[in-house]
């Protein structure tokens, strides 16, 4: 017999089951199911409701159902392990590699790779889209590259995820931009996005359920061809999480990311959009401890960048020596 998992959380004010989802990094319709089943109280006693209104503090539990097993293949690939404990794995995830399985996509994904290496936690395996990813707790785009850090066990994954929406991690990527931003000092771009109205596969500022977006611009080094054509090596901190939020508020700038074909165009310089997690500062979910992870720079980016001319900065001086 399976032990079940016993989750705690000081509530926030807001209905059951949204509540509980944000604080554990479970999705609504699964969290929903704890309730049903009677397994969520409230200052200790049982809550049926999933709509039961909380005021906030108060004592939230969840006797969840352990993981359950994967329908996903694990695969043998080698993975770039930036860190590793019993808490989580933190990945250098090379561009071209797809975070989860989704529809049409069951191979040769991170998530792939990682259960070829351990057991990852998950619930019923899926999110509110259908899509399989357990331990996930943040996500990149598939031709982003960079940092991303995936939980090992339930209760360590409703600690990230709890400190990802708090906002208590520090997040720079590293981009090359190219348009009419000319901007030789920090911005910090503060314009909500949401679903773009008609084109459903694109996020745009002030779309659909837009929601608060802010990401501050450190630009490195720039360059300007004849033409007056603007192109920028710079750091990305983005302070919120929204999905593309980095390539759309650079296009919502004028200059989309290099090689960008969805908020942009494609680029002879990369075969992929110029954008990489490079650092990501969160606590660790176990000590509190800050954990500073770091990946170096791949070479497509800062080739891209010397192929159009530019020389890198100092923070960038000797990656590709050193590789």
């Amino acid at each position: 017999m399976t032990t079940p998992i016993l989750l705690h959380f000081s509530a926030s004010p807001g209905r059951l089951d949204s509540v509980l989802s944000e604080l554990s990094g479970v999705s609504r319709s699964q969290v929903g199911h704890w309730i049903e089943a009677g397994r969520v109280s409230v200052d200790g006693q049982a809550v049926a409701r999933a709509s039961h209104k909380l005021r906030g503090g108060e004592d939230l539990t969840a006797n969840v159902p352990p993981p359950a097993p994967s329908h996903v293949a694990p695969e043998d690939v080698a993975l770039d392990i930036l860190f590793e404990d019993e808490a989580l794995i933190a990945v250098n995830k090379p561009p071209g590699m797809t975070t989860h399985p989704a529809p049409g996509v069951l191979s040769g994904t991170l998530v792939n790779a990682l259960l070829g290496r351990m057991t990852l936690p998950t619930q019923d395996g899926h999110d509110e889209e259908g899509n399989f990813r357990p331990g996930i707790v943040h996500r990149l785009d598939k031709e982003t590259s960079g940092v991303i850090v995936v939980a090992k066990t339930v209760p360590d994954h409703a600690r990230l995820s709890e400190a990802f929406r708090a906002r208590d991690t520090r997040k720079t990527y590293l981009a090359i931009a190219s348009g009419q931003w000319k901007a030789d000092r920090p911005i910090n771009v503060d314009a909500p996005i949401g679903r773009h109205p008609v084109a459903r596969q694109r996020m745009s500022v002030n779309g659909t359920s837009h929601k608060e977006a802010q990401t501050l611009f450190t630009p490195l080094s720039r360059l300007t061809n004849p033409h007056g054509q603007v192109t920028t090596l710079l750091q990305a901190q983005p302070r919120t999480g929204r999905t593309h939020q980095i390539r759309v508020h650079l296009a919502h700038l004028g200059s989309p990311v290099l090689g960008d074909t969805v908020y942009g165009r494609a680029s002879e310089a990369i075969s992929r959009h110029a954008l990489h997690a490079w650092k990501l500062e969160l606590p660790h979910p176990r000590s509190g401890e800050t954990l500073k992870l770091e990946a170096a720079p791949p070479d497509d980016l800062l080739n891209a960048w010397i192929a159009l001319g530019g020389t890198l900065p100092p923070q960038l001086t000797g990656e590709l020596e050193s590789k």
